[in-house]
């Protein structure tokens, strides 16, 4: 980042770079464009928290503790977004609904996917967000990789399997991905504090899903 560059060390984390995100929605577009810069804001949800994808779930984790909520359509994709690092080699630092695929098209060539499980945001090796160990996480225990369920769990289930919810029961993953954080808010509800989650293939939007997904039934700090 530039020395120039005039943004405050808050927003960069003390990190020498910073990403920027420019949104799809037409209402965060309108807004940027009313304000005439751009916006740092921190995430609309609890930090490690299961990440909201409708303005209840603003709500639920944030009442009180902020002034208002836009309330639009649902999320188009579900998660958030995938972080490019170009600082050196190109490399994912959190998967998102852009895929190592689509982004090799772009650049030619594959970028490499760092993986980082810090214990805590005091960890020098954190560099985006969303690379915490326990991060989206519902209040219940998750086990993944599920392919018989115990009785007292709650199913979230993906393809053809019974479940309590399922991501997709045809098995796709863009419609997986856009109903993962929905389902965990939704499944953490029911009764029990056990969830166990099908196998999501590591391929595709399925490495993203999979990064929720580990996150989430990571052992959460004490």
């Amino acid at each position: 980042m530039r020395d120039d560059a005039g943004l405050a060390p808050a927003v960069t984390a003390g990190l020498p770079s910073v990403a920027i995100r420019v949104p799809r929605h037409p209402i965060a577009q309108t807004v940027l464009r009313s304000l005439g810069r751009g916006i740092a804001a921190p995430s609309a949800n609890p930090s490690g928290k299961i990440s909201p994808t409708q303005a209840e779930h603003v709500i639920q984790g944030l009442d009180g503790k902020i002034d208002a909520v836009i309330a639009t359509s649902l999320c188009d994709e579900g998660l958030e977004s995938t972080i490019l690092s170009l600082l050196e080699t190109p490399t994912i630092l959190r998967p998102g609904t852009i895929t190592q695929t689509q982004l090799a098209n772009v650049l030619g060539t594959p970028p490499d996917h760092q993986s980082v499980t810090a214990d805590d945001d005091s960890s020098a090796d954190i560099q985006a967000p969303g690379q915490l160990l326990s991060h989206y996480a519902p209040n219940g225990v998750v086990r993944l990789n599920a392919t018989t369920w115990q009785d007292d769990e709650k199913r979230l289930g993906f393809g053809d399997v019974t479940c309590d919810l399922n991501l997709s029961p045809k098995g796709d993953l863009r419609e997986a991905a856009a109903n993962l954080f929905t389902m965990l808010h939704q499944i953490d509800k029911l009764a029990g504090d056990k969830i166990a989650v099908s196998p999501i293939p590591q391929t595709g939007l399925g490495l993203a899903i999979n990064d929720r997904l580990m996150r989430a039934a990571a052992p959460k700090p004490s």
